[in-house]
């Protein structure tokens, strides 16, 4: 079959979401346990608190950057969103091990990366860890994470961590968020921007020689008061809010496309110039 919808049927979100699916290269299981002990990752975690990421960074970034502008096409919007310097929390959604590089290659400041534990064996543990990246026991309440990403924000540094965990494997963005960047977000006091990740699920599809145009839209970054000891209602809230923010982004970006937001953006932007001094602007 060509893969084109007949003409006079009405295709409802059911049948919508089914093809999208079908459409989707499978990814492989995702394992959520890590048998190796909490101690196996300590010496990571102590290189991501006391050291910077070395020339590992820029050697990576350099060849998947020309990746991500030609072959994916990829392109950024309000940009200017991240702060140059200091302390900031990254919140991206997830669909593609790309996410990484795509959220960070239009960004001059490094950006540390947490990534899971399973990642780190055989030689690639000296690449992530010497690139900046830390490892998250998955299954596990991992206490040292939070300790480390920590650290990173007392240095001024800024941490990309996912509302939604791990990649999606449906292509859509979950319902509900992981408490875990509440609990950052409140225990620092530090910035929060979401930033929404178009395109990035089809990246999979590279073995069909599919490649798509990938658009990441920066949002306002978002603060709350910080909370030393906050509850866990309190965290799951600011988690809720966070990925709701990511799902307005995202869900713009499909309904107008990478120019529309464009256009969007540059007419609240002549508005806002043009508005009395003091004059509030919705």
């Amino acid at each position: 079959m060509s893969g084109e919808r007949p003409r006079g049927r009405n295709f409802g979100p059911a049948m919508r979401y089914s093809a999208e699916m079908a459409d989707l290269a499978p990814m492989r299981e995702q394992v959520y346990g890590d048998p190796r002990p909490k101690e196996y990752f300590d010496r990571f975690h102590e290189r991501a608190r006391t050291h910077e990421p070395n020339w590992i960074y820029e050697m990576t970034r350099v060849p998947v950057s020309l990746y991500a502008y030609t072959l994916l096409r990829t392109r950024a919007i309000s940009v200017e969103n991240v702060p140059g310097r200091g302390a900031v929390i990254l919140a991206p959604n997830h669909f593609s091990f790309m996410d990484h590089f795509l959220m960070g290659c239009y960004l001059r400041r490094k950006v540390r990366f947490m990534a899971k534990s399973q990642l780190f064996s055989g030689p690639m543990q000296i690449i992530y860890s010497r690139g900046g990246v830390f490892p998250v026991r998955r299954g596990a309440r991992d206490e040292e994470m939070f300790i480390t990403a920590e650290s990173i924000i007392d240095r001024g540094g800024a941490i990309t961590m996912y509302c939604e965990g791990g990649r999606s494997r449906t292509g859509k963005i979950a319902q509900h968020a992981k408490s875990g960047i509440g609990r950052l977000a409140l225990q620092t006091g530090v910035p929060v921007v979401p930033i929404a990740i178009y395109g990035s699920s089809r990246i999979r599809n590279w073995k069909r020689l599919r490649f798509p145009k990938v658009t990441v839209q920066y949002g306002e970054a978002m603060c709350w008061q910080p909370i030393a000891q906050p509850s866990r209602e309190q965290q799951q809230a600011v988690a809720d809010v966070i990925l709701a923010e990511i799902r307005r982004l995202h869900a713009g970006l499909a309904e107008h496309g990478r120019r529309g937001i464009l256009k969007r953006l540059r007419e609240q932007r002549r508005t806002k110039a043009g508005a009395p001094k003091g004059a509030a602007v919705a």
